[in-house]
């Protein structure tokens, strides 16, 4: 899809755990309404990512602008305004009646010690119709099943009117069912004009929903593009460790996973002339 506007642009950024480099050169560009996504193992960085794009992390090098605006210049409140983060899930212990919760999205918005203005109902009550909330509003968040904790996530990161939604983990712990709609779900938001930005383990629902999507390893950009320019069994390969099999249908493109790829042999590395590069 084609952007005029760029909310999210990130120049140069690296990011580290004392001595250990988490992101190194990172560069990205997401327009209004663009749906990308992260995809990469374990360690690649994804979350690190969305983390320095909200300043829950600082970062060491580099620049990131919200909407035009340089990201260190922000306050909290004004990065809330622009961007909503929404995690992989709510903590079992957590108690709070879901309308409760759901509008402590309005929090950046507060000017009195108690919000309950007019306005800030009408958003919780919309939100709460959106995603099919509103029948078990009363109810306490440790009573809910995990695909309707999902749907309460989703409301609470829209009643906050944000530009931008990071999406952690988005299907974890769903039935196939839910992990639809939740996808479903934020690729209608982007396309109401909200740039959201998801990192998933789920290579499959990214390549299905997404518009484009970052391949990250080892705290790197790989590739990053169209599911179909980035996905491909090679990159898989190198990225995952596994061979795969791709498999068209219709504009989307699934993965297969066949089995863990075999290392080279000593003598491939020797006939290749990779070992002295590998010292």
């Amino acid at each position: 899809m084609q952007c005029e506007e760029t909310m999210v642009k990130v120049e140069k950024i690296s990011f580290g755990y004392n001595s250990k480099k988490a992101l190194k050169g990172i560069e990205l560009e997401a327009g209004k309404g663009e749906f990308i996504g992260l995809m990469g193992p374990n360690g690649s960085g994804k979350t690190t990512l969305m983390r320095c794009i909200n300043r829950l992390l600082t970062i060491q090098e580099g620049l990131i602008f919200l909407a035009d605006h340089e990201l260190k210049t922000l306050n909290m409140m004004d990065i809330a305004k622009l961007c909503t983060t929404i995690p992989a899930s709510i903590p079992d212990d957590f108690s709070l009646k879901v309308r409760d919760f759901v509008a402590l999205g309005r929090t950046p918005y507060v000017t009195n010690w108690w919000w309950e203005g007019d306005e800030d109902e009408k958003i919780v009550d919309e939100a709460l119709e959106e995603f099919k909330v509103s029948d078990f509003s009363g109810r306490r968040l440790n009573e809910l099943s995990t695909g309707e904790k999902a749907r309460v996530l989703l409301a609470k990161g829209v009643v906050q009117r944000p530009k931008i939604m990071l999406v952690d983990e988005p299907s974890a712990h769903l039935d196939l069912k839910y992990q639809l709609q939740v996808m479903e779900s934020l690729r209608s938001l982007s396309r109401k004009g909200i740039t959201v930005i998801t990192a998933s383990h789920d290579i499959n629902l990214l390549t299905k929903y997404c518009d484009k999507v970052i391949l990250l390893s080892k705290g790197e950009i790989v590739d990053y593009g169209s599911p179909h320019d980035v996905v491909n069994e090679k990159a898989m390969q190198e990225v995952y460790g596994v061979d795969v099999s791709l498999v068209t249908k219709g504009d989307t493109i699934f993965v297969l996973p066949m089995k863990p790829s075999e290392p080279p042999t000593d003598a491939e590395i020797v006939k290749t002339g990779q070992r002295g590069m590998l010292a």
